[in-house]
């Protein structure tokens, strides 16, 4: 006899937990970090969290205290909370394992014979910058630089690859917040895409990692540079 006919009841699945306010919190504080909403250097009080949140402080004292151990934000008594500045040293780090993971998915893509409909996609994401750029969107570039290399990593088809590089985005994308209307408009940074781009539709894996890599290398100077006179102005 099956355990459902001795108890009468079928069996169900309980499905996933609902999440707590703590884990809510935590989770909104990190995307309103990471999206720039709450700019780095500001300072916040416990109680102008909540009630961005909508809940009662108890939660989001939970998620500040993640929060400060993750190094995202600091308390400070009596003043709340201070969120803490992208480092430049930081950025140094992750975009050098960035530029070495996308280069070898570029590589990779490259090695797989991708057809135009595979590569549709990607060719998508290079004709919404060049649109955005027409119309100085910055934002609107921002996130569809986002989706070609997000785009490109999935074709490069190392599910590692690609857990490391999400990782590391949310910081990328909290520092290009703080630098995004500083930097000049980034034409080179779509021919750059565009040459990848080339490579990969022609099967030349070799321009393809070298490309990208000059690419990601470029990136990350105007960024580091960007990030270090930002930190100047603010001290």
């Amino acid at each position: 006899m099956d355990r459902q006919n001795l108890i009468g009841t079928p069996l169900t699945d309980p499905g996933p937990k609902p999440q707590s306010n703590a884990q809510r919190a935590l989770q909104d504080l990190r995307e309103m970090i990471f999206s720039g909403r709450l700019s780095a250097g500001s300072n916040h009080l416990e109680s102008e969290l909540a009630g961005m949140l909508g809940m009662s402080r108890t939660p989001v004292r939970e998620a500040v205290l993640m929060l400060e151990g993750q190094g995202l934000l600091e308390l400070k008594p009596r003043k709340g909370v201070r969120i803490l500045p992208v480092s430049p040293d930081d950025m140094r780090e992750i975009y050098d394992v960035l530029t070495e993971l996308e280069s070898l998915a570029a590589e990779r893509a490259a090695q797989k014979g991708y057809g135009a409909a595979e590569l549709s996609d990607l060719r998508l994401a290079i004709e919404e910058m060049d649109k955005a750029l027409l119309t100085e969107d910055l934002e609107g570039w921002a996130a569809a630089d986002d989706r070609f290399h997000s785009e490109l990593v999935r074709l490069g088809q190392n599910h590692r690859i690609a857990l490391i590089v999400n990782m590391m985005r949310d910081q990328v994308r909290r520092a290009r917040a703080t630098t995004l209307f500083m930097r000049p408009l980034p034409l080179k940074s779509n021919e750059a895409h565009r040459r990848v781009y080339q490579a990969i539709e022609q099967g030349d894996a070799d321009i393809a990692r070298a490309a990208h890599r000059a690419h990601r290398q470029q990136s990350r100077e105007m960024l580091v540079d960007l990030l270090e006179r930002h930190r100047l102005r603010a001290l």
